[in-house]
């Protein structure tokens, strides 16, 4: 089988189709919840700690000031960017709530599924001859 064939086949297993469809709804879910943190939860935090724009809270490593905006602190130099590293970490914990939340409720509805019942297994000839040797030997 040639190299294309077999790629061919392993593209066109259900599986690959799959994780390909999951990881864009995933990426674009992303975005969403980039933007659920940035443009709802992030100033609500921002306007309880203080009215300041979160994402912009830094430690200048540079001597740089620390009135500036976070992207002119990077210019300017090296910034330790703590409050855009605890922006995607809510952005983080929010994704991930949002998957636990989604795989509780597929579960939930596997189990909820009731069994098929087994279907009756025919017994071979040669079981139930011997079934009646046997009896035929108890009597």
């Amino acid at each position: 089988m040639s190299m294309m064939q077999e790629f061919k086949a392993f593209a066109s297993k259900g599986n690959v189709v799959d994780l390909a469809v999951g990881v864009i709804i995933g990426a674009a879910f992303g975005k969403i919840v980039d933007s659920l943190v940035a443009d709802i939860v992030m100033p609500v935090v921002g306007r309880i700690f203080g009215g300041l724009d979160f994402s912009n809270y830094y430690l200048p490593l540079n001597g740089q000031a620390t009135t500036l905006t976070l992207v002119e602190a990077k210019k300017a130099g090296a910034v330790l960017a703590y409050g855009n590293f605890i922006t995607i970490a809510l952005n983080f914990l929010i994704l991930a709530f949002i998957i636990f939340q989604m795989v509780r409720l597929f579960n939930k509805m596997k189990r909820e599924e009731p069994a098929a019942p087994a279907p009756a297994a025919v017994t071979p000839e040669d079981v139930l001859l011997l079934r009646e040797i046997r009896d035929a030997l108890r009597k």
